[in-house]
Order: structure tokens, then C-alpha cells, then sequence
């Protein structure tokens, strides 16, 4: 199983950001993927969730309204289109896939404890 972030970079205030996951060595059906992010001396944090049925998501307060999860299983990629960024967004971004069940059981999707498998992260930079 293996997850492959990308997509981060340095943009402005207000501007946006594309993230990508591409996944291989497993169904991505069978499972939830999610979005995290870290910088240092903090927890890492749940920023949004999406299991396999693609209406069930999860969002972090802090960017609902500027940041939408999607997934395309036959490409076995999964995104995250980040809008409206500021200076908190700034971050280590992380994605992570879970099997499908634990993700649909869970009470708090967006907690990192549940994600079994996770890729390498991708930095966001949001500065003028």
C-alpha cells in the first residue's frame, strides 16, 4: 500500500491550492482516504475525510466553506482543493487511507489514530 502526496507549494493570502493523492497497491474502493496536516510542535490534525461512498466527508472547522475533498476510484486519486488559504493553513499536509468500516464506525472521522496507512506529506507555504 502506497500513498503519494503532492501538489504543495508556496501562494499568497487568499490564493489557492491543489492537493493530490495518488494511491496504488490496493482497491481505493474498499477504503477511506483522508487529508491531514502537522507543523512543528503540534498534534497532527484531522483537515478533511472521505470514505468510499463519496457523500461521506468530513471537515475540520477550520476549513469548511474554502476546502473540498473528492476522489476519482478509477484513477485511484483522491484531491483536496484548497481556497481562501491564510497563514493557518500553513502546514505539512499528509494523506492517509483507513479500511472503509473503521472509517464508517468511527466517531471523530477525522482522527489520525484510525488511518492505517500514510504517505509522505507535501509542504503548504501561505505567505505574501
Amino acid at each position: 500500500v502506497q500513498l503519494q502526496a503532492s501538489g504543495g507549494g508556496l501562494v499568497q493570502p487568499g490564493g489557492s491550492l491543489r492537493l493530490s493523492c495518488a494511491l496504488s497497491g490496493f482497491t481505493l474502493n474498499d477504503y477511506a482516504i483522508g487529508w491531514f496536516r502537522q507543523v512543528p510542535g503540534k498534534e497532527r490534525e484531522g483537515v478533511s475525510t472521505i470514505g468510499s461512498l463519496k457523500s461521506d466527508t468530513y471537515y475540520a472547522d477550520s476549513v469548511k466553506g474554502r476546502f473540498t475533498i473528492s476522489r476519482d476510484n478509477a484513477k485511484k486519486m483522491v484531491y483536496l482543493e484548497m481556497n481562501s488559504l491564510n497563514a493557518d493553513d500553513t502546514a505539512v499536509y499528509y494523506c492517509a487511507a483507513t479500511f472503509d468500516p473503521i472509517f464508517r464506525q468511527a466517531t471523530i472521522k477525522g482522527d489520525p489514530k484510525i488511518y492505517r496507512y500514510w504517505g509522505q506529506g507535501t509542504l503548504v507555504t501561505v505567505s505574501s
